[in-house]
């Protein structure tokens, strides 16, 4: 399979791979969004074909529902649902304490509501996503589109006051058009360069009127696989990285 992919679609799919062999007969199973996660997708479609693996998925977006569908995985939402045994989505960066910064897709909202209703986050990516300090990536925020250019301006006027250094945001666009979410809403994205707080940052954001939710997952990851280029995964779980030795 790997041979005819590049280094970086290796890492995702062997990453991919392994977290599909995490998931058991009978599992409510939330199904991330985004390139990684549609690898993982790809690959409990094949267990399901060629074992008979019985899961129902949950999905992150309307296209990872799509895809859900074309490789035989039952979906459902999250209110049939109700409880997930584990979610399994891909992540823009994530930290040594294994908090991460998502919706590079435009879809953290509803990865974070699925995620937080799941016995287990486990997120799946290669090894450039990983960095000492969440901020390189630009943070997204999802906000209603009424009055989304006097939110800015208060979003602005916060990182401000938290004397967060050169700081910018930008209205994500789609083409001539505002991104628009699947629940209809815009996102802003935040360029910060280091988030040196991110649980402060995180409740400080959403209390501003007109911003629906953040992308930092904080607190919420269990486990991040990590694939590489020539193949090989690695695993690290949370638990692991508070007993680590400083």
């Amino acid at each position: 399979m790997t041979e005819n992919l590049s280094p970086i679609d290796t890492a995702k799919y062997v990453a991919a791979k392994r977290a599909s062999e995490m998931v058991e007969d009978g599992m409510k199973v939330g199904l991330g969004t985004g390139s990684t996660a549609a690898w993982l997708v790809k690959c409990l479609g094949e267990r399901v074909a060629n074992e008979g693996l019985r899961i129902v998925g949950v999905p992150t977006s309307s296209r990872t529902a799509e895809l859900a569908r074309e490789v035989g995985i039952r979906v459902v939402t999250l209110d049939e649902a109700r409880w997930l045994d584990m979610t399994i989505d891909g992540a823009d960066e994530f930290d040594p304490q294994l908090n991460l910064i998502k919706g590079g897709g435009g879809a953290h909202l509803q990865e974070k509501i699925v995620a937080m209703a799941s016995d287990k986050l486990v997120v799946i990516t290669d090894a450039s996503k990983r960095v000492d300090t969440l901020g390189a990536f630009p943070l997204p925020l999802e906000v209603i589109g009424f009055g989304w250019q006097a939110t800015k301006v208060l979003v602005e006027e916060m990182l401000i006051g938290l004397s967060t250094p050169g700081h910018s945001s930008m209205l994500r666009m789609n083409g001539d058009a505002p991104f628009v979410t699947d629940e209809g809403n815009h996102i802003l994205d935040l360029q910060l360069k280091s988030i040196e707080n991110p649980r402060q940052l995180s409740m400080v954001l959403n209390q501003i009127p007109g911003v629906v939710e953040n992308g930092l997952f904080i607190d919420i990851c269990d486990t991040v696989v990590i694939g590489h280029g020539d193949g090989a995964v690695k695993v690290l779980n949370l638990s692991d990285q508070q007993t680590r030795p400083e």
